[in-house]
């Protein structure tokens, strides 16, 4: 099936996610007002999968953005993908769904349609708030095989996580990982999927910048491309769905702008042979 700007993937409890997402994530110096203004001149464009967190607190923002979309006519809150995240501090499982409530009042809305879990506990709780209606589905973030394995072989598992969000860009392209997550029927989704912001408070300076490889910017110059969007839909060919941080209007026009071209298997062979196991967030390694 070609890919197209409404492309999603069947989760395995039946709801269905965008391929492309809207990353929201920005450094503290970064006024909330610049993710109100980009989620909305994304939704205009065309992006229907919106990526956020407690722990981002840009939640009102990401909520007034979507609302007002939705009082323009744009769209209807059925379109809208939006994910949230439970922070550390919140993984007690007494606090999980009083966390969720607070994202869905900061947001005011009635529910998310992903509620994401970093690590390997609460996950009961969190099943609690997929029963009562607070989320559709229920995700994991950052877990390595043996995790995915740990809490798939957990006794009494309700709900399997429907996806595995994780850093997977084209210098760390997660291929055991997302093998793993395909035969699970786990939907891999990756951030810092065009390198990273190089914020140094996260960030190694020194570290290869993706975007400048001479392999992606060949390519682009052969598709007539920006290295970024060949970024893209390198992952979008290998069924990931690919989260696109960018509060630049141009930035997030031209990162939609990847559904009309097609890699060939060459130039997927020859992205693949790039790979350097190389991570960005070294907070998580």
């Amino acid at each position: 099936m070609a890919l197209t700007g409404s492309s999603s993937v069947k989760l395995s409890d039946g709801h269905f996610m965008p391929v492309l997402g809207l990353g929201t994530y920005a450094p503290e110096d970064v006024p909330k007002s610049k993710a109100l203004e980009a989620t909305k001149v994304a939704i205009d464009v065309g992006f229907r999968h919106i990526d956020a967190a407690y722990i981002y607190q840009n939640e009102k923002e990401m909520g007034q953005a979507i609302r007002e979309k939705i009082a323009d006519g744009t769209v209807k809150r059925e379109d809208i993908f939006y994910t949230s995240k439970l922070w550390c501090t919140f993984f007690r499982p007494e606090l999980v769904r009083p966390a969720l409530e607070r994202s869905l009042k900061d947001l005011q809305l009635d529910y998310v349609d992903l509620y994401i879990i970093h690590l390997p506990v609460a996950l009961k709780a969190l099943e609690k708030c997929k029963d009562a209606g607070l989320t559709k589905s229920i995700g994991v973030s950052n877990f390595n095989h043996k995790q995915l394995e740990k809490i798939l072989n957990k006794p009494g598992l309700k709900y399997k996580p429907v996806c595995n969000q994780v850093e997977c860009h084209p210098y760390l392209n997660q291929s055991k990982l997302l093998e793993y997550c395909k035969s699970k029927d786990i939907v891999l989704v990756a951030y810092s999927a065009l390198g990273s912001h190089r914020h140094p408070k996260w960030v190694d300076q020194n570290s290869p910048q993706l975007l400048q490889d001479p392999v992606l910017t060949a390519i682009a110059k052969k598709h007539n491309r920006s290295t970024g969007q060949v970024a893209l839909r390198y992952q979008l060919q290998r069924g990931v769905v690919v989260l696109a941080k960018s509060f630049n209007e141009k930035r997030i026009k031209e990162n939609f702008e990847v559904f009309d071209f097609k890699l060939t298997p060459e130039d997927m062979k020859a992205i693949d042979g790039i790979n350097r196991n190389v991570r960005y967030s070294e907070m998580l390694l």
